[in-house]
């Protein structure tokens, strides 16, 4: 039992007074460890995707954190805020314009941005808003611009419509203002989503719309009526000459048909020409006599003779 050791857990020293100094360095260590623990984590911050970190001092841009990831600021002396890197929408707020022949409109667009370059745009712009404000702007002059140089029906037909072409040539337009004046943003996409006219406007534009539209309709109409009038006097051509073309072969053919009748006869009578005659004879029967005819013959005529059953 001599060799083993007891460890001693009473704070007390060998004197029996408890050890106050030994545990207030301790406890002062644990204290100032964990600050420095807390301080060091509360200046680290984390870059993550589709974000933007401004490291601020004093007020003014020092840097840009762009890649994910961990990254620090000095205590007391910066401070970070955060930038969305993704694309952003932004409703332009509703505008009144007014077309080349003196009509009044409302447009309603729609905008599709994403910061570029966030020093730029918070030396220009300050903040989002001020940079949704700076694209507001330039978007109502240029469509303004634009459309101001369209009449209203150009607009608003469908079949002449160039609206198209007129967003892409806004969305350009827009990002060469930007672009001029610095602000670090680009545009991606200008959208109009409605064109409406002003309330006062809407009842007697309609019904000249309707007009437009019956007008269009009674031409088509009329097309339609001379189409089938051509088509009608083509067909009663074609008609008038095959009727004259049979008649013509009918024409022939009867001829022809009497030609052979009259050979055929011929023919007959010159074989037997007292059967001819008698022949000759029956058939003007067919197309004299009938029940009311009355004829007058001498006794010793042929005809007579026939008439009466005398044949010699």
């Amino acid at each position: 039992m001599s060799d083993e050791k007891i460890l001693n857990f009473n704070p007390k020293n060998r004197n029996g007074d408890f050890n106050w100094r030994k545990y207030t360095k301790i406890g002062v260590f644990l204290v100032l460890l964990i600050a420095a623990v807390i301080f060091i984590f509360t200046n680290l911050f984390i870059v993550k995707e589709g974000e933007y970190k401004v490291v601020r001092q004093f007020g003014e841009v020092v840097r840009i954190e762009r890649e994910p990831g961990l990254s620090y600021k000095i205590p007391f002396i910066q401070n970070v805020t955060t930038l969305p890197k993704y694309q952003l929408k932004y409703d332009v707020s509703e505008a009144e314009i007014n077309t080349k022949d003196k009509k009044r409109m409302i447009i309603d667009n729609y905008a599709v941005w994403r910061i570029e370059d966030p020093r730029s745009m918070i030396a220009n712009a300050r903040t989002l808003e001020g940079a949704e404000a700076k694209i507001r702007d330039f978007i109502y002059s240029v469509t303004r611009t634009l459309l101001g140089q369209l009449n209203y029906d150009e607009i608003i037909n469908d079949e002449k419509s160039s609206r198209g072409s007129l967003n892409d040539q806004i969305t350009d337009r827009v990002n060469e203002l930007l672009e001029q004046d610095g602000y670090g943003v680009v545009v991606t996409d200008v959208r109009i989503k409605r064109t409406d006219l002003p309330a006062e406007n809407e009842a007697s534009v309609f019904t000249r719309m309707i007009s437009e539209r019956h007008s269009t309709a009674q031409e088509y109409l009329s097309k339609g009526d001379a189409d089938k009038n051509i088509m009608i006097a083509e067909t009663d051509k074609e008609v008038k000459e095959t009727l004259a073309k049979a008649d013509a072969e009918a024409e022939i053919i009867r001829a022809e048909g009497e030609a052979g009748a009259a050979k055929t006869y011929n023919e007959a009578f010159s074989k037997d020409p007292e059967f001819y005659s008698l022949y000759r004879t029956l058939e003007s029967y067919k197309k004299t006599i009938n029940g009311e005819t009355v004829i007058i013959l001498p006794s010793d005529s042929p005809y007579a003779r026939l008439l009466m059953g005398y044949t010699d």
